[in-house]
């Protein structure tokens, strides 16, 4: 019998996520399970911890742990074990376990709760074409199981296997999930699954449970796309006689159109958002909120409060919209809550690679807070202040430069008075703004101009428009 998730007090909280290396980051929906596990050991004075599911050798990607672990620690979600700092449970890459696994694979086949399995791969397709055609749900037939007799002398004569799970019939196995409740299958509907390949590695569903057993996760805090697969890991506690750890199925984040979240509609790698100019404190409140409301009906919230007010029996189950526009809002209103000091401070560490003058940035810092979305915009909105824009005009807008370059250079330099010139020149060439920001920074919107120019030393105005008219 599961623990119930009251009692769960009564043990040390641990809890953790298993990346697996196969693409270019951690995926956004990922974060958001490392979010929530981050954050029920926080609440619950445990430990969070990270290891990497890299069994997959044929999408393995070099590289893409380190950026998975960079991700993590740049949203702030630190961990007390992992790979890169290891910890009394390492290792932590499951492609350093494969003994472990092996081992305990024996263990099931002198239990018979696992047998080798020698089928061909000619032999699975046409078992799934006829199971296709009958319309019967694909499923391994315990062939070998029922009819293989010599299975350590065609190993030892070097004939590949598999290690499969040998599913009783006619059971039913249920499990408590903290979201969603009881959950209940007929094992009749579940496979002898593969636990160990023929390359000798696991495959997900029993390293897992090996390794949540030996790393002592209280609770298994994932996306709903496992609930099937749970079944399978509660027989395999049950055959190891192991005490189920707690189970909490996340919903799933998914697009405004409640499509899956994939690459083809929003950008789903995490450190995408960081070179986008999000704040990662925006990006985890805005996750936070993915079927989960504040008790007071909050929308701006710190990582804190969150640990202090989250209960994750209140996460709902239904797969929220990730709705790209709703963040970038939420990103807007974590720059304009930045101390004019706090945001210097990031542009500058944004923009690591440029040369900005610190005395020019901090004169337009109040400017910038109140447009600025995402740190990204500061390059489209204030670049030509740092530095003058290449610009393509035409006669008119030569013929309105020069005016404006006589203008402006006739008037003690303050905002009221630029401001006043700006608007005798929309006045007589009849032209509305976004032609008056083209020509001085080559753009159609940005800053308000007045402040901008007046930042700026006079001649230096002066002359780029100068220089506009070649």
């Amino acid at each position: 019998m599961q623990e119930s998730y009251e009692n769960m007090n009564t043990k040390k909280v641990r809890t953790r996520i298993a990346p697996s290396p196969t693409g270019e980051d951690i995926h956004i929906g990922n974060l958001y399970t490392a979010l929530i596990n981050y954050v029920f050991a926080k609440k619950n004075n445990g430990e969070f911890i990270i290891r990497i599911e890299d069994t997959d050798r044929g999408r393995f990607q070099e590289g893409a742990e380190k950026r998975i672990l960079s991700s993590v620690k740049s949203f702030g979600l630190t961990y007390s074990e992992g790979p890169d700092i290891g910890g009394p449970f390492k290792p932590y890459r499951q492609s350093e376990r494969l003994e472990i696994y092996q081992t305990f694979a024996k263990k099931l086949i002198e239990k018979k709760n696992a047998y080798y399995c020698f089928c061909t791969k000619e032999r699975l397709d046409e078992l799934r074409a006829k199971q296709s055609e009958m319309k019967q749900t694909p499923r391994y037939d315990k062939h070998c199981l029922e009819n293989v007799q010599n299975s350590e002398e065609r190993i030892s004569h070097g004939e590949k296997y598999v290690v499969r799970l040998n599913v009783p019939r006619d059971q039913v196995v249920t499990f408590t999930d903290v979201i969603r409740g009881g959950i209940s299958f007929n094992t009749n509907e579940m496979d002898d699954q593969v636990l160990l390949k023929s390359d000798g590695f696991p495959t997900y569903h029993l390293g897992v449970v090996i390794d949540d057993h030996l790393m002592e996760v209280s609770h298994v805090i994932r996306a709903e796309e496992w609930i099937s697969s749970t079944p399978k890991h509660v027989l395999l506690y049950q055959f190891f006689d192991w005490e189920l750890p707690i189970f909490a199925h996340l919903p799933i984040l998914r697009n405004p159109d409640k499509s899956k979240l994939s690459k083809r509609k929003n950008p789903v790698w995490a450190s995408w958002y960081i070179e986008e100019g999000y704040l990662p404190e925006a990006v985890l409140n805005y996750l936070a909120l993915m079927g989960w409301s504040h008790p007071e009906q909050k929308e701006i919230f710190s990582l804190d409060e969150f640990v202090s007010v989250f209960e994750l029996k209140d996460i709902h189950p239904v797969g929220p919209a990730f709705d790209s526009n709703k963040l970038r809002w939420m990103n807007q209103q974590y720059i304009q809550n930045l101390s004019d000091g706090a945001l210097f401070e990031k542009i500058v560490t944004f923009y690591s690679d440029k040369k900005l003058d610190s005395d020019l940035l901090k004169k337009i810092i109040p400017l910038l807070k109140t447009r600025m979305e995402t740190l990204k915009d500061f390059e489209d909105l204030a670049a030509f202040i740092f530095e003058a824009p290449k610009v393509s005009l035409n006669q008119k807008e030569k013929e309105i430069a020069s005016k404006l370059g006589e203008l402006l250079a006739s008037v003690d330099w303050d905002e009221e008075k630029i401001l006043l010139q700006l608007k005798n020149i929309l006045q007589e060439y009849d032209i509305r703004m976004p032609t008056l920001y083209k020509i001085v920074t080559g753009k159609e919107k940005g800053l308000p101009l007045p402040q901008s120019l007046a930042s700026l030393p006079k001649d230096e105005v002066i002359n780029r428009l100068r220089d506009a008219l070649s």
